[in-house]
């Protein structure tokens, strides 16, 4: 079961990380070309520079206004096996067929005026679908006459039908379902903010073993995230609200309520863990700061810039897990915090300062509340800095660098390896896994190597750590290594040399 879902969270991925880029056109796009910018900053008025603006706006918003289309082929290619060409063509496809089969019912059976919105959850039906038929048909055989529409070329055809059967499914179970969920997110809505300390703290606890993927999608782009009308259009989730507000020029007042779910991440990602990682090198023993801190500066850095949390939060998970569900704790805390301070930023991806940037400071104070995140993550850095030194200091967690008796040698043999090729550490690593015959798949979120094998006894942990791995968590049927940026590039490479990547 955690593979499947772990799975799922990785598939998620590959449609999420096109979010930033989209959200740093509609970022720049929206905030300089709103009547109140052009007038703060009267050189913004220049022709070609507010069509080239406009024309970012434009691109960005392409992109959210077609998330679902873009979530059903990334988890069909997620998902898949192999041939993942012919499973991201299959999924357009069938979302296509599924949307136009409930559109086309609607306008047969339905009272004028009607709309189904299925979001992310048609999205994930759709892409499961595709890769479950992809997975089991994509080598078929069919007879001698039909032969031309056997192996690949199945998929599409096949899927095709699948997806006028679900669509007909939707037509008949999705209104009911799309009035509770409205229903449930006014639910939370009326828990207030202590619903958002439970979003926010559940979110960070399921972060530890990636799990978080499955969870936050539900909010962000279906009804559990806020029904609102913009600019004469229904939408829903609290980040497609988030963003058509953004793209709407004449929006004014606060940002949606749904921003929550995004804005108590600020003054943990930029203030609190950069906090956390300055407590760490200083628990260090001064001998060992100079040779180590710079895995906390680096985390810190990562952390404040980008929101991308793993590689800090890596460092204690294991040795310290109950630090880490304080940590999660706090995580609660400081959403709760954001909404009861009308705090209302949006994000693309994280809650780094280039989010804090785009979609705060340039949106202005008006429609953000951004200067609130400052003086607050003041203190937010201090709390998180008490805790983390108390705690480390009290304990004695064995934080990386904090012993004594760190093996020189090993440091060294992990400097050479790390300096050579890529190819060749992915030939080690390989070799760490128990060599290819032990490999079953592997596959890379954001940050991990996800790696499923047939013997967890044969994986030399040491090599992987040594090979730069920060942490190298042990789960049913595999592991996971957390690498960082390279994660993705030691998968690609893996899997080229296991010929897994066809």
């Amino acid at each position: 079961m955690f593979k499947k879902f772990s799975q799922l969270g990785r598939a998620f991925m590959l449609p999420i990380a096109i979010l930033p880029a989209a959200g740093l056109l509609l970022g720049l796009g929206g905030a300089l070309t709103n009547e109140a910018a052009v007038k703060a900053y009267p050189w913004l008025a220049m022709d070609w520079l507010q069509t080239i603006l406009k024309i970012m706006n434009f691109a960005g918003n392409a992109v959210f206004s077609n998330i679902a289309l873009i979530f059903a082929v990334g988890l069909a290619v997620g998902l898949a096996n192999g041939d993942k060409g012919t499973a991201g063509l299959s999924g357009a496809v069938a979302f296509l067929v599924y949307t136009a089969t409930i559109a086309g019912l609607i306008q047969l059976f339905s009272p004028k005026g009607t709309t189904i919105d299925t979001g992310v959850v048609g999205s994930i039906v759709i892409g499961g679908m595709v890769s479950f038929l992809h997975n089991r048909y994509r080598k078929i055989e069919l007879p001698q006459f039909l032969g031309f529409f056997g192996g690949s070329r199945f998929i599409p055809i096949i899927t095709s039908f699948a997806a006028i059967f679900i669509g007909a499914i939707f037509f008949m179970i999705w209104p009911p379902i799309q009035s509770q969920l409205v229903i449930a997110g006014h639910a939370i809505a009326k828990m207030g903010s202590i619903g958002t300390f439970f979003y926010g703290f559940l979110l960070r606890l399921l972060g530890a073993v990636g799990l978080h993927h499955t969870i936050y999608p539900l909010f962000w782009y279906t009804s559990l995230g806020g029904t609102a009308s913009v600019a004469g259009h229904t939408v829903v989730g609290a980040q497609n609200i988030f963003f058509a507000q953004l793209a709407d020029p004449n929006h004014i007042g606060l940002f949606t309520y749904g921003t929550r779910f995004f804005a108590g991440r600020f003054a943990t990602m930029m203030f609190g863990l950069p906090a956390a990682a300055l407590a760490m090198y200083h628990s260090l023993p001064k001998k060992n700061r100079k040779k180590d801190g710079g895995l906390y500066l680096s985390g810190g850095l990562t952390s404040f810039l980008t929101g991308i949390t793993e590689p800090l939060e890596y460092t204690f998970l294991f040795v310290a897990p109950w630090l880490y569900v304080i940590h999660a704790f706090l995580d609660g805390l400081s959403f709760y915090f954001a909404d009861i301070l009308n705090i209302r930023i949006g994000n693309s991806f994280s809650g780094g300062f280039i989010d804090y940037l785009l979609f705060g400071v340039l949106q202005g104070k008006d429609k953000t509340n951004w200067p609130t995140v400052i003086w607050f993550g003041l203190i937010w850095a201090v709390i998180y800095y008490v805790v983390f030194r108390f705690c480390i200091s009290k304990f004695h967690v064995a934080i990386p660098g904090m012993n004594d008796d760190d093996d020189d040698s090993s440091s060294s043999e992990s400097s050479a390896d790390k300096n050579s090729s890529l190819h060749e550490q992915s030939n080690q690593i390989i070799n760490a896994l128990g060599g290819a015959e032990n490999i079953q798949s592997v596959e890379a979120c954001a940050t991990r190597l996800r790696i499923a094998v047939d013997d967890n006894k044969k994986v030399d942990k040491k090599v992987l750590k040594d090979l730069g791995a920060t942490a190298v968590l042990d789960v049913s049927g595999g592991l996971q290594a957390v690498y960082g940026g390279k994660a993705d590039l030691y998968s690609q490479e893996i899997n080229g040399i296991l010929g897994t990547d066809k």
